[in-house]
């Protein structure tokens, strides 16, 4: 049986958008830059801080230096203002404890922001394993991360279930050879999901811990990714 649930953090676990956005605006101001929508700060998130900023100065590299510095003090400063779980989660994440899953985190964020993060949503919930951005090591959708978390547990990647909202949650998981979860309710959508040929699809926190303890069940001596609608 499948017994590690990898979890991303942003619009998985928790609505972050809001205090992202709010910080990036604000250090964009700074440079007299124009503002991000929420759309548009929707589809940017997901693939780090580094990329989040270089995407929101559309083309003016020369102000990058400035601006990720400017955001990451931002929010590093604000990060639990707006920021809350959706609802569901908390009852999830017990649901999958109490069945004897070990839940990890797995996240494109900063090390610091993921551990405030989880502290504020989720005071004193027993993750097994918390991780963002290391050094020398790349972020998702590169295995590297989830490898690593898996060998601190002694598990290798026929003992996992991803879970996240984005086409890079799926594409992680397919590069690390185990199935995913993909959260309708984030911050990518049900369409972007179902292209993504994530393994499951989920619109409710309740409905993915049936497929992840579905899955988790379904272990075999090889894993072939296939999308269910």
């Amino acid at each position: 049986m499948r017994s590690v649930v990898i979890l991303d953090l942003d619009g998985t676990l928790a609505d972050t958008l809001p205090d992202i956005r709010a910080a990036l605006n604000r250090s964009l101001s700074r440079l007299s830059l124009p503002p991000v929508t929420a759309e548009e700060c929707r589809l940017m998130v997901g693939r780090g801080a580094r990329n989040l900023t270089r995407l929101a100065l559309r083309g003016r590299e020369e102000l990058w230096d400035r601006l990720y510095d400017l955001y990451r003090a931002d929010y590093s400063a604000n990060l639990a203002c707006l920021t809350r779980p959706y609802p569901g989660i908390t009852d999830m994440l017990s649901a999958l404890a109490k069945a004897g899953m070990r839940l990890c985190v797995i996240s494109n964020k900063d090390q610091e922001d993921v551990r405030r993060v989880l502290a504020h949503c989720f005071p004193g919930f027993p993750f097994a394993l918390a991780a963002g951005r290391q050094p020398q090591i790349p972020l998702k959708p590169d295995a590297a991360p989830g490898l690593r978390c898996l060998s601190l547990l002694d598990a290798g990647p026929r003992d996992a279930v991803v879970v996240g909202d984005s086409d890079v949650d799926a594409a992680f998981a397919r590069a690390l050879g185990s199935p995913s979860v993909g959260c309708a309710w984030g911050f990518r959508g049900e369409d972007e999901l179902r292209r993504s040929n994530c393994t499951r699809l989920a619109f409710t926190p309740a409905e993915a811990a049936c497929h992840i303890l579905s899955l988790a069940r379904e272990q075999g001596p090889d894993y072939h990714g296939r999308s269910e609608p």
